[in-house]
């Protein structure tokens, strides 16, 4: 009788061909939502700790991170981002009392009165008169934004899953405490888009050195298209220094999130 030489391979060859056969389609299936439209994008903006030229781990170069072109308003899109959809990397985020990324939870109303339309988030990201935009006092609507709130390690976690659109700062973002509010004016880089993959505790940075956080990065035309959306729960600081938390938990609050007016 000619049996299937298939059949007549020793088991354990047959069952690590069948191993790597399922490796291998399981290595085909695209876990990238980036082709994928956005369902919300969470609105934030980053600063120098997180996104600049030569920071670690991605020691971008300056046009990658558009800082030959930086000046207040700048909203196209950074080189390396737009060129790279797709592709996952990681980020960190700063320091506790140096944060890199930080929620806006309220839009003034001196946002939503400056045009170009009615929505004072949408009118941010536009770079309207006074909010980076405008012949003069291009910074003058913001100074003192309340509730600009700096992300540790439990509000990153909160992220994950979460699509992120932010304007990213060529320079520190200042915050100050009780009441919280934030200084966004400042020269900035421009804009970038991504998926929140993973937020993990830093081993190798200093004793406060906030989470690395994996992401795959996103079209900003992409986010730009979906709805805009405030990361309301975010959990607010008591003071530059407490609470000192760097390890995201185990388990963190699901994210509120409410359209950005």
């Amino acid at each position: 009788m000619n049996l299937n030489p298939f059949l007549r391979l020793p088991a354990l060859v047959i069952s690590a061909f069948l191993l790597l056969f399922t490796a291998a389609c399981d290595d085909n299936k695209s876990t990238d939502r980036t082709d994928d439209p956005a369902t919300e994008a969470v609105l934030l903006v980053i600063d120098e700790e997180s996104i600049d030229n030569g920071n670690e781990p991605n020691n971008f170069s300056a046009v990658d991170v558009n800082d030959q072109l930086a000046r207040v308003g700048l909203r196209q899109p950074l080189r390396y981002f737009q060129d790279n959809v797709g592709k996952t990397i990681d980020l960190y985020t700063g320091q506790v009392g140096d944060e890199g990324w930080y929620a806006l939870k309220t839009i003034p109303n001196s946002w939503k009165n400056a045009g170009p339309t009615n929505n004072g988030s949408q009118n941010f990201l536009a770079a309207g008169p006074g909010l980076g935009g405008g012949d003069d006092d291009r910074e003058v609507l913001l100074d003192k934004i309340p509730n600009v709130t700096p992300l540790r390690a439990t509000g990153l976690k909160m992220l994950i899953g979460k699509t992120v659109l932010a304007v990213v700062y060529d320079s520190d973002i200042s915050i100050n405490y009780s009441p919280l509010n934030g200084n966004l004016q400042g020269a900035n880089l421009g804009l970038v888009a991504f998926d929140v993959l993973e937020v993990t505790e830093r081993t190798d940075g200093s004793t406060s050195s906030l989470p690395r956080v994996t992401i795959v990065i996103r079209s900003v035309d992409d986010a730009m298209a979906a709805p805009l959306m405030l990361f309301a729960n975010a959990p607010v600081p008591q003071s530059s220094s407490e609470p000192f938390d760097i390890k995201p938990p185990v388990t963190a609050p699901a994210a509120q999130l409410e359209p950005a007016q």
